[in-house]
């Protein structure tokens, strides 16, 4: 075969392989395209996903940090007493042999004489009733800041807060220890999760003038004198 031949073969193969090729492309029993190893998420299998901004993804938390605390407490005390006590004596005595008192010497008391005689009752009677019910509640959500952090990675939070209306101040403060396993996604811890909680409320101004006692009834009140 000679040199020209050879080369019309040789192109009209190559011809054919592209034709296939072609067809390959164009037909629905093409192969499937490869599929991304390792495991699926919604990273590398979701067209809709989309990564959050840096500012907006989750990290951990350090110091200075800020979290919020709902606070959620209630308490609830009941207790009753009641006691009666009540006694009586009566009693009566005879002084058979005593001694006499004449301005000069002490004798002893002339026979004829009755012999002293004393009598008495005593009637004692001891009464109490109490009643006491107790309930407090208070709800309110703060702003916290971490304030140290614990070797066992325990976090140690303090907040304040102070709101002021004319002559209205109201005053409340916040401290504890949280575990981070205890604070949510979105930086919110319940109250009921913070140990050593120790919380704080005050209130100034004319609401709170009204129904405080004054200082005498504060005093009678604290020390019962009587």
């Amino acid at each position: 075969m000679n040199k020209p031949a050879l080369n019309t073969i040789v192109a009209a193969a190559m011809l054919l392989a592209v034709g296939v090729a072609r067809g390959q492309e164009g037909s629905l029993w093409q192969a499937p395209p490869s599929l991304p190893t390792g495991q699926f998420t919604i990273e590398n299998s979701s067209i809709l996903y989309q990564p959050l901004p840096p500012e907006a993804q989750a990290r951990e938390l350090m110091r200075e940090d800020i979290i919020t605390v709902l606070v959620d407490y209630r308490t609830s005390m009941l207790s009753e007493g009641q006691t009666q006590n009540r006694k009586t004596a009566n009693f009566n005595a005879v002084l058979a042999e005593w001694l006499a008192f004449d301005g000069n010497s002490i004798t002893g008391l002339d026979s004829v004489r009755q012999d002293p005689e004393i009598a008495g009752q005593l009637n004692s009677q001891y009464r109490a009733q109490s009643d006491l019910e107790v309930r407090d509640s208070l709800t309110l959500r703060i702003a916290a800041k971490v304030v140290d952090i614990q070797p066992n990675g325990n976090l140690v939070i303090e907040a304040h807060r102070q709101i002021r209306n004319n002559d209205e101040v109201w005053e409340q403060s916040l401290s504890g220890v949280v575990s981070r396993q205890f604070i949510n996604a979105d930086r919110t811890v319940l109250s009921d999760k913070i140990a050593d909680l120790k919380i704080y409320k005050r209130e100034l101004g004319q609401v709170r003038n009204g129904y405080a006692p004054g200082w005498l009834a504060w005093w009678y009140g604290k020390y019962k004198p009587f």
